[in-house]
Formats: structure tokens, C-alpha cells, sequence
């Protein structure tokens, strides 16, 4: 037995608890479901639901649309790695939207959020997330400004905070970094690279498949991971030589799998710049408070002393690392051929 310092058992314990269900889920779970709105033509709609499954089974939530809005046909399905997509027409009977209320049949018993995404045929777009306590929306007027941004900095603070991968990179490098300086240049870098790529991917400029960027993602972590173990053994890694570096280099991966998320949740085209930057704000918000809650964990355990077993340290990086491992295979698989 010997003295450990007992930051790295409570993260052990925190990662214990939080790997099984992590390898259960695609690393951004709970996901969410979307509900997407366009009008095409004055009266006539087009609708996307896209629902979460779990195996084979779809949770068990379903849109409600105004009476004003009639289905022609049947709607079209799609099933995708981890969702189904159904594609619907509705045709109205000569009301407007606006003032309609949109309800979520059977979310107040789920554990999950629906990003709603409406789109008229005059530009005017609305932006809302529901959740269990909050299952439905009236469409309003106008979105204001204020409106839009708030809707998209809480879906910044949500995509993040429910996002276990980006969180994962972000708990490892604190753990490779130390120094309150060091700390600030490697987050600050992170920051920076992942809101260089959002915006460009998000605007256009850049385009990468979602499949092999979330496959690097998981990656990242596993480096991390492997990094943590060199320096335990006392080894000095590339992070630890170069933690702005490592961090900016991946933080520009991981800013493409933020634009992934904004990009399925729809931007307003009449609001883009400010949508864009409140979706990041709500991103660094989310991150920042995850941050500012693992430091002030570490330094509150700092003052209590632990005694572990001998080499128990090993078990929060070889978890890291295993899940991101699982994350990694899985994710390359979904884009490769299979062998026939």
C-alpha cells in the first residue's frame, strides 16, 4: 500500500461509473430525436422525423402536428445506424402555422430531447429543444434575435455536456496537464481549433464525412489515454512536451463533429452568424463549466489523504482508453466495406 493522491481515485470512480453505460451508446448519448419543418410552397410541408433506436427497438415518442396540416401518403423509411428517418408531405388547409402548438406524444416519459426545426416559406425560421418537463411548442410570430440566440447557446450547453467523447479528451488532457498556465494555453488552443472548423464546416467551406471525424474523435482519446500511461510511468509524451499542439490538432476534429450536430439541427438562413456563434458560446459555456467542475474536484481531493493499492492509477487511463478503443472500432467499421 502506498499514498496516492486521491484525484486519480475519484476519477477512477467517476469513470467506473460512467463507463458501462458509454459503451452501451455512440458517445453522444442520450441522443437526441429531430423534428424538421420546411415549407416549400405556400401550404405545403415537408417533414423529417428522425428517432433515436436502441437495437431494434425506436423510443417510443411520436409528433403530434397541428389539424391544420393533412398527410398525403404514406411517409417513407429509412433506417440508419442508430435512428430511423421517416420523410412525410402534409398539405394545409389554408391556416397559418403560426400560433399552432407542436406536441411530442409520449416524450414526458423518456430520457431524451427533440430538436425542433421549423422553416416557412416566407424565411422565418424557429429553433426550440423539448424535453420531457417541456414536450411541446407554439409556433410564434417572429423568432426574435433574442429568441434565436438563446435557443441555440442551450443547444451548444446541451450537444457538449451530453457529448461523453468530447468531454473524455477534455478530462484526459487535465490529467496530462498540470500547471495553471499550461492548463489555460492547451484548453485555449482546444477552444480555438474546434471553432475554426465549426464555422467553416458550417458555412460551407469545409466538408469531411461524419463517419471517419468521429472515428478520429475516438482516436484522440485513445492517444490521450496512452499519453496518461507515459507520463504515470515517467515518460514525457508529446502532450506533455507540446499540450497546446496536441490539443489544437485534434480540437479541429472535434470541431468538425460540432458542426456535424449544428448542421443536423438546422441553421436559420436569416440568422446564420449569430446561430453559428451562440451554438459556440453555448459549446465553451458547457465546457468551461465541465472544467471548472474537474478542478475544483481535483484541488478540493488534494487535501485529503488516500491510501490505494499500488498501481490502482492504471485503472482510469485503461478505461479511457478502452472505451475509446470500442468507440474507435465501431465507428471505423460503420464506414468501411465488410469482407465478403
Amino acid at each position: 500500500m502506498r499514498f496516492l493522491n486521491p484525484l486519480w481515485l475519484a476519477c477512477m470512480a467517476v469513470v467506473l461509473v460512467g463507463l458501462y453505460p458509454a459503451m452501451q451508446v455512440n458517445a453522444h448519448e442520450i441522443r437526441p430525436a429531430l423534428l424538421d419543418i420546411k415549407e416549400r410552397d405556400s401550404g405545403w410541408f415537408d417533414v423529417t422525423w428522425k428517432i433515436p433506436t436502441r437495437g431494434d427497438r425506436t423510443l417510443a415518442i411520436t409528433p403530434q402536428l397541428p389539424d391544420s396540416l393533412e398527410l398525403l401518403g404514406s411517409p417513407s423509411v429509412k433506417d440508419i445506424p442508430g435512428a430511423r428517418i421517416e420523410h412525410s408531405t402534409y398539405k394545409s388547409n389554408g391556416e397559418p402555422l403560426v400560433g399552432k402548438t407542436i406536441v411530442i406524444d409520449g416524450l414526458s416519459a423518456q430520457q431524451t430531447d427533440v430538436l425542433l426545426h421549423i422553416q416557412l416559406a416566407d424565411g422565418t425560421t424557429h429553433s426550440a429543444i423539448l424535453r420531457p418537463g417541456s414536450p411541446e411548442f407554439t409556433i410564434p410570430l417572429q423568432a426574435s434575435k433574442l429568441e434565436v440566440a438563446g435557443s441555440y447557446w442551450r443547444m451548444g450547453v446541451v450537444h457538449i455536456l451530453k457529448g461523453v467523447d468530447h468531454l473524455l479528451f477534455v478530462l484526459a488532457l487535465l490529467l496530462i496537464v498540470s500547471g495553471f498556465g499550461p492548463v489555460i494555453t492547451a484548453v485555449t488552443a482546444f477552444t480555438v481549433a474546434h471553432s475554426i472548423t465549426l464555422a467553416l464546416a458550417t458555412l460551407g467551406f469545409v466538408h469531411v464525412p461524419s463517419a471517419p471525424t468521429e472515428a478520429i474523435i475516438a482516436l484522440s482519446i485513445l492517444f490521450l489515454a496512452s499519453e496518461i500511461i507515459r507520463q504515470r510511468n515517467g515518460e514525457i509524451g508529446l502532450t506533455e512536451r507540446y499540450p497546446w499542439m496536441i490539443a489544437f490538432i485534434f480540437g479541429l476534429f472535434h470541431g468538425l463533429g460540432f458542426a456535424g450536430a449544428l448542421s443536423a439541427i438546422g441553421v436559420p438562413q436569416h440568422e446564420v452568424p449569430l446561430a453559428l456563434f451562440m451554438f459556440n458560446v453555448g459549446v465553451e459555456t458547457g465546457q468551461l463549466l465541465f472544467i471548472a467542475v474537474v478542478l475544483s474536484l481535483f484541488k478540493l481531493l488534494r487535501r485529503l489523504p488516500v491510501t490505494v493499492p499500488q498501481g490502482a492509477w492504471r485503472v482510469l487511463p485503461y478505461g479511457i482508453g478502452g472505451v475509446a478503443a470500442f468507440w474507435t472500432i465501431q465507428r471505423v467499421m460503420s464506414f468501411l466495406p465488410l469482407a465478403v
